[in-house]
């Protein structure tokens, strides 16, 4: 696991189908008081309390089989020292190698709770000095100002909570979920209204070289400036955000494939000119432009085949899946 996700400001582990834990981070053994080897190849019931194991299998595992994911659900891990530490829960099934697998994010919310604890004992109290005499009237002032700074300290808390479930913590652009989410949306206006919809995925020449010759630090670097520089060239219509990896994706709402191709040449030629830290690179694209018969899926695999053209033909350089023949 790399340094990046095994700190992350975030617990993250992943299970094999049947429940067993195939990877977990140094932030969740840290959040739980456990040892790497105290969880790995054990059953997340390990971490689980009688309660919570009724809940995981009645209620997160069904929603994994029927939708491949769970989104922000309410949970309690068991610590080892049998403290429940309560998280909001995201998990998806993804595929590695051939072998399925699901991996999750746990964020605590203990600040938050004792911040809801807060608002509602303040609630009662205010209940009580409303009935009170006149001196207790000014104390209910107080306790209403109180009553409100809680409320937006509260307001802060949870839309923290929703940028961080929608942001790449390295880059800054949105997240591979909340991309998913938006392209849903695009493509549904796409079916009914009829506008053009077209897809870009970008990926970074020799990466890899990259990292090994000069550090992830150096690799971190140039993500961050790309990404910085994918942000600056866009339209305001266009939706960037990191994929993984190295890979980025970019939404142009009512770009046609020949607009497409033009939009990310100019991508192409900003990053061959571009330095990041004093490293240059070139990145690879690839296009595709959605018809009838496409689904948000079948798109994203046609302009990763035409990323793969790309790549194939020698590097930086575009390529649209019309012209690679990567119709599905």
């Amino acid at each position: 696991m790399d340094t990046q996700l095994d700190t992350a400001p975030c617990g993250y582990f992943s299970l094999s189908n049947k429940g067993i834990i195939q990877a977990v981070n140094y932030t969740l053994l840290q959040m739980l008081n456990f040892e790497r080897d105290e969880l790995l190849n054990k059953h997340i019931e390990t971490i689980l309390s009688v309660t919570n194991k009724l809940f995981f299998h009645t209620y997160f595992t069904l929603h994994i089989e029927l939708y491949g994911q769970v989104d922000e659900m309410y949970f309690s891990l068991r610590s080892k020292d049998k403290q429940d530490i309560p998280v909001l829960l995201n998990g998806i099934r993804q595929e590695r190698d051939g072998i399925s697998c699901i991996d999750c994010v746990a964020v605590a919310i203990r600040k938050r709770i004792e911040h809801e604890k807060d608002v509602m004992q303040s609630k009662l109290k205010l209940e009580e000095l409303y009935t009170a005499t006149n001196e207790a009237n000014k104390q209910l002032e107080l306790l209403h100002a109180e009553y409100e700074r809680k409320q937006q300290e509260l307001i802060q808390i949870n839309s923290e909570l929703e940028s961080f479930a929608n942001t790449d913590a390295l880059t800054g652009l949105k997240n591979r979920r909340y991309f998913r989410v938006k392209l849903l949306a695009a493509f549904a206006e796409f079916q009914q209204e009829g506008t053009p919809l077209s897809l870009l995925i970008i990926d970074i020449d020799y990466f890899k070289k990259i990292n090994d010759t000069y550090g992830h630090p150096t690799g971190d670097l140039v993500l961050a400036g790309l990404a910085q520089l994918l942000q600056e060239t866009s339209r305001e219509q266009d939706l960037a955000a990191r994929f993984g990896g190295e890979e980025f994706v970019i939404m142009l709402p009512g770009a046609t494939a020949d607009e497409a191709v033009r939009i990310a040449e100019q991508y192409r030629i900003a990053a061959d000119m571009a330095q990041f830290g004093g490293y240059k690179i070139t990145v690879s694209i690839g296009a595709a432009t959605a018809v009838q018969d496409d689904t948000k899926e079948s798109l994203l695999e046609k302009a990763d085949q035409a990323l793969y053209a790309s790549k194939s033909n020698g590097r930086n350089r575009v390529t649209h899946a019309d012209e690679a023949d990567c119709k599905q």
